[in-house]
């Protein structure tokens, strides 16, 4: 069984006069990537490998990820993850070696909601409806395939094992 850990962005800032690519993440953004870090970590959610978009936001959100970690897997930035659509973030997961058992996405909306919408056919229902509703900044799609190999993923072949957001790490309701 393959897992994929799909984790959007933390909440950025948006400075006069800097581009989308460029922009950094705000005070908040930092505070939730350490506590999502450490809520994987403590749940021994610990990706062999972590595919990260090249904007600033992502790889701030990485840094401050890992930190709660306990452990670095094998990291790849890469350009085509950022403002990608949901295929070509499955393109860009089907390239993952299939020795590799579990793998971190860090990406932007809408393509990384689409993209988990899409695989998940199947899991709890609380989180899938809380899944399908809004997918926030910070927020972690934990999801089983079926298969080994990382490149027949398919629509509807994900169990979603959990939803989880900041605001239900930070205490004010949802997982």
């Amino acid at each position: 069984m393959k897992r994929l850990l799909l984790l959007r962005h933390a909440k950025s800032d948006r400075p006069t006069g800097v581009g989308d690519h460029e922009r950094p993440l705000a005070s908040r953004g930092r505070e939730d990537a350490r506590r999502m870090g450490a809520y994987m970590q403590g749940e021994m959610l610990l990706p062999s490998l972590a595919l990260v978009s090249t904007a600033v936001r992502t790889r701030q959100t990485w840094d401050l990820l890992v930190q709660g970690l306990g452990r670095v897997p094998e990291l790849r930035f890469d350009r085509r993850i950022y403002d990608a659509p949901a295929s070509r973030l499955a393109n860009v997961i089907a390239e993952t070696p299939d020795e590799l058992g579990e793998i971190l996405l860090i990406g932007h909306n809408p393509g990384l909601a689409d993209l988990a919408h899409r695989l998940v056919g199947h899991g709890d229902r609380y989180a899938l409806a809380r899944m399908r509703t809004k997918f926030p900044t910070t927020a972690l799609a934990v999801l089983d395939l079926a298969g080994e190999v990382w490149r027949e993923l398919a629509d509807g072949s994900a169990r979603l094992d959990r939803f989880v957001t900041p605001k239900g790490l930070r205490g004010e309701g949802g997982a």
